[in-house]
């Protein structure tokens, strides 16, 4: 067509790419296709990347339990719950809900005192799920809050918040940018519906489940296959 873009010419506020996402038409979307992932944008109906990353970053064992409750806050359903107010501020921007690898640092650093270099080894203990060095770290977390004024239920409280996504949580970065190119394969999907699907149907060449599901994809959306 005659048309040359970068995809850091594509605009990150476009309507039709918002809509197909939130319209489930993920099929051939980067990080987004799949019952479950298409069944919750659809339900989040994204109106940023920032949206999208949070999803990506949810979609996890461990956050994937407060999907709903995110979308829900998002949407004024339900307030935001923070088990402390001093948590708010880390945790505003995702409704209350633990997100990113980014926020379990800053809660440990807050509650516990530890340095963010502390809280990155701590993370990463907590996640082998070793029971003798998740009760050593739970110890010396609990310990820290105590030593920083917080009570003991309000202690037991975040520490059992913060463990299940210690092991689990897309650090915001990595998030963001898979959101970004999420937004990107969306966005040609919207506006290049033939040429990206050509693009993908070249990729997977070679792989036989995925092309079927290309084909079966041009299909649905009109667009003749020669074989």
């Amino acid at each position: 067509r005659g048309v040359s873009m970068t995809v850091h010419e594509i605009p990150l506020d476009d309507a039709e790419t918002f809509e197909l996402l939130s319209s489930g038409d993920t099929v051939g979307v980067f990080q987004l296709e799949g019952g479950g992932m298409t069944r919750n944008i659809k339900e989040l109906k994204p109106g940023s990347v920032g949206d999208v990353a949070a999803m990506i970053a949810l979609y996890r064992p461990g956050p994937m339990e407060h999907i709903d409750t995110f979308i829900a806050a998002k949407y004024g359903r339900t307030a935001p719950e923070y088990p402390h107010a001093d948590l708010e501020e880390i945790l505003h921007e995702t409704y209350g809900v633990i997100v990113f690898q980014d926020q379990v640092l800053h809660i440990a650093r807050k509650f516990a005192g530890y340095s963010l270099g502390e809280a990155d080894i701590v993370r990463k203990a907590m996640g082998k799920k070793i029971p003798e060095i998740m009760a050593k770290e739970r110890e010396r977390f609990i310990e820290g809050a105590l030593s920083q004024g917080y009570s003991q239920e309000v202690a037991d409280r975040v520490f059992a918040l913060v463990e299940p996504f210690a092991g689990y949580a897309f650090n915001k970065a990595h998030s963001v940018s898979y959101g970004l190119i999420s937004y990107w394969t969306a966005y040609f999907k919207a506006h290049h519906t033939g040429e990206y699907m050509v693009s993908l149907l070249a990729t997977f060449s070679g792989n036989a489940d995925n092309t079927a599901a290309a084909v079966g994809e041009c299909a649905r959306l009109g667009i003749p296959v020669k074989v």
